[in-house]
Order: structure tokens, then C-alpha cells, then sequence
């Protein structure tokens, strides 16, 4: 059963204000109407009393502090701000509001901050519901209407705006780390994709090739990789990085020996190995660089482990 919640009611001049206890917004409508004299086959709207914002959700009603404060208005009612009336002239109340829903209007749609600013006057938490736009709106408010607006010194509306300008801080610094995390993952995938690739590669040349692993004694390059360089196309592609830094460290006269090509031919094929080995060395350097970004602390540790393994390694070599 819901629990019933004291709540004050009044009319759209604010003549009239009565306190009712009510479970729901519907009843709220129901027994405010009654004690404010409307009729009840004529439709009611609810909004707050302190900035006119229409209740019409009954989970919002319910979220809403006790003794808050409602306007019940009828057709061609509308809200508008509390305004001092002479005694002599109330009766003109109706008509002046009805007159200047339209100024009213007006200059709410000039102060976009206005609203938001009546939220969080009423509930700071919402700052948490806000969007980023929403946010920077109230950072960029003049501070002297922002602080009049919510009932605040100049130097706590101040101390508020800086708090949000922090709070969108934040959110950036989560979206940029969200973005380096996908980054990251995408080149570990990409980077998984080629060392499959490449194992299959090798699979299937060593197939074919026996005696792949053994040394040429006059070259001292692997069979393979000297069946590589001679018989493939694009053979930079198919060798390790092992394989290209020997090729390139090499030099032109050596691997024309090697392999019996004419000094140009042999020449393009060292120019192809060694952009082959820088594009991957550069590959290497992101994937490090977006490893030690993402993951400063795993990295720092990492390279703790691996030095006090070398260390380590001398000792037990003595041994």
C-alpha cells in the first residue's frame, strides 16, 4: 500500500492554499480540486508551485519531498511567478496573470539556465542526471542571476559552478579513457590476427619444405628463408623480423653473393626488406605506447619484475 504523503495546495493566483495527505498524484488532483472548488469533470494540472514544472509522472510525485507545494491549474490557467499585489487591486489577479503568460514565456525561453537552476535549487543530486550540455549551460550562467536564482551568495554560486565544470572534467577524462580502451583492444585483435596469420603461413611452407629449418653453411640463412627471398613474391612480407634485420645488416654486395642477382634487383629487394622492418618496429612502438597508457600501473610493474629477473639471472648462472 503506498503510504500517504502530506503535500500544500493552491490555486493559480495563490489566493487560496489548503495542506492535503494523499497516496497519489491522481488523488492529489481529485481532493485539491475539491478543496479549491473545481469542478470534477474538469480536467487538472499539476505543476510546482516555486517554477511551474508539470507533474504528471506519479514515480516523479512520489520522489518529491513532503509539504511540497503544488499549483492546481484548470483550462486557460497557466503558472507564473510570484508577483506582490496591492490589497486594492487583487481582484485583478486573474487578468494581470492571464495578460503576462506570454512575457513570461518569453523570458524563460531567453534563460535556458533558468530551469536547471530551479532543479538544482530544489534537489542538488540532480547534478547526476544532467547531460554534459545541461552542465555546461549552468558553468556558463552569469554568476550574479545564477546565485539570485538559487538563493545563494555569489562566492557559494561560484564554488558551485567550479564543482560542475569538475564534474565535466570527469566525464571527458571517462570518454577519452573509453576510447583508448577500444583502441587498445582493436590493435590487440588486429595484432592476434596477424600472429595467426603468420603461423599459418609458416605451417604451410614448412609443409612443403623438408629441410626448412636447416643452415646454409655458405650464407649462414636458413633454407627457408633463402627459398623465401629467391622463389616468393613480395618476399619481405614472409620473413621474420629476425630474417629482414639479417637481410638488411647485410648490405647490397654481400646478399648479391647470397643470392646471385644483378646489383639493382638485389638492391630493391633490400629497400623493400628494410621499410618492411621499420613499418613493423613502428607497429611495436604504439602497441607499446597504447599498453603503457592503458595500463600505466601493470606496465610499471612489469618492468620491475623483468629487471629484477636480470638481475637474478647472473647470480643463478654463478651458481
Amino acid at each position: 500500500m503506498t503510504d500517504r504523503r502530506p503535500c500544500k495546495v493552491c490555486n493559480f493566483t495563490r489566493q487560496k492554499s489548503y495542506g492535503v495527505v494523499v497516496p497519489s498524484l491522481e488523488d492529489l488532483k481529485k481532493t485539491g480540486g475539491e478543496f479549491l472548488g473545481f469542478s470534477p469533470s474538469e480536467s487538472v494540472t499539476v505543476v510546482l508551485e516555486n517554477d511551474g514544472t508539470i507533474v504528471e509522472d506519479q514515480a516523479y510525485f512520489l520522489c518529491l519531498p513532503f509539504n511540497t507545494k503544488f499549483m492546481l491549474l484548470q483550462q486557460k490557467e497557466t503558472w507564473s511567478p510570484v508577483r506582490k499585489v496591492d490589497g486594492g487591486t487583487a481582484w485583478m489577479a486573474r487578468e494581470s496573470v492571464l495578460l503576462e503568460a506570454d512575457a513570461v514565456d518569453s523570458s524563460s525561453a531567453m534563460l535556458p539556465w533558468w530551469d536547471l537552476a530551479q532543479q538544482l535549487k530544489q534537489d542538488l543530486a540532480s547534478i547526476i542526471l544532467m547531460s554534459e550540455a545541461e552542465l555546461q549551460t549552468l558553468v556558463d550562467a552569469p554568476r550574479p542571476e545564477l546565485a539570485s536564482a538559487l538563493g545563494f551568495k555569489e562566492e557559494r554560486a561560484e564554488k558551485l559552478q567550479e564543482t560542475l565544470q569538475r564534474v565535466l572534467d570527469r566525464r571527458e577524462e571517462e570518454r577519452q579513457s573509453k576510447e583508448l580502451l577500444e583502441l587498445y583492444l582493436k590493435a590487440s585483435e588486429n595484432e592476434d590476427r596477424q600472429q595467426d596469420e603468420a603461423g599459418q603461413e609458416d605451417a604451410g611452407d614448412a609443409a612443403d619444405v623438408t629441410d626448412g629449418m636447416e643452415v646454409d653453411a655458405a650464407s649462414g640463412f636458413i633454407s627457408r628463408t633463402l627459398m623465401v627471398l629467391k622463389g616468393k613474391t613480395s618476399p619481405e612480407t614472409r620473413l621474420s623480423t629476425e630474417d629482414l634485420q639479417m637481410v638488411v645488416t647485410r648490405g647490397v654486395e654481400a646478399m648479391q653473393q647470397v643470392l646471385g642477382w644483378d646489383r639493382e634487383r638485389t638492391s630493391a629487394l633490400l629497400q623493400a626488406c628494410e621499410a618492411e622492418l621499420n613499418t613493423r618496429l613502428q607497429q611495436i612502438q604504439a602497441m607499446q605506447s597504447i599498453r603503457s597508457s592503458a595500463q600505466p600501473d601493470s606496465s610499471q610493474r612489469s618492468s620491475e619484475e623483468s629487471t629484477g629477473g636480470g638481475v637474478q639471472s647472473p647470480a643463478q648462472g654463478s651458481g
